[in-house]
């Protein structure tokens, strides 16, 4: 399968064991646009509002096109500045993707509690509870 690994540029630490993982039960496995370059948000700031914008809108746009390429995302939510299962909105913006797209979704940890938990579970993800077994 295809999968494509979403997340808070916070977890990018957490992706390495779980993309090997992936890798060795055969899954093709994507990463987050700004993987290998995570500042590149900061530095589109450090140039101005308008590129900082146009960075973003570039980034949604691939963002959307890698996900019409996949199978499946993988959404790895953690627990961020105290907020259990984070998930942000960038991140929320590639689950509506997934959704529109028919992918599959696998959330890593359950949906998280707040303003947004209607709409993600609307897209009736598949919560993995850190078991990627259930990838499939």
């Amino acid at each position: 399968m295809k999968i494509l690994i979403i997340c808070s540029k916070a977890f990018y630490k957490d992706i390495a064991p779980i993309k090997e993982k992936l890798e060795k039960e055969g899954h093709e496995i994507s990463l987050p646009n700004s993987y290998y370059h995570p500042e590149a948000e900061q530095e589109s700031w450090d140039l101005g509002e308008k590129e900082h914008s146009e960075f973003k809108a570039r980034m949604f746009k691939q963002s959307a096109d890698t996900i019409k390429k996949m199978d499946a995302v993988l959404t790895l939510n953690f627990e961020k500045k105290g907020i259990p299962n984070y998930i942000g909105g960038a991140t929320f913006l590639e689950l509506y993707e997934a959704f529109v797209n028919h992918k599959k979704i696998y959330l890593y940890h359950p949906i998280p509690e707040g303003m947004l938990y209607d709409e993600i579970q609307g897209f009736a993800p598949i919560v993995i509870n850190e078991n990627l077994d259930l990838i499939k």
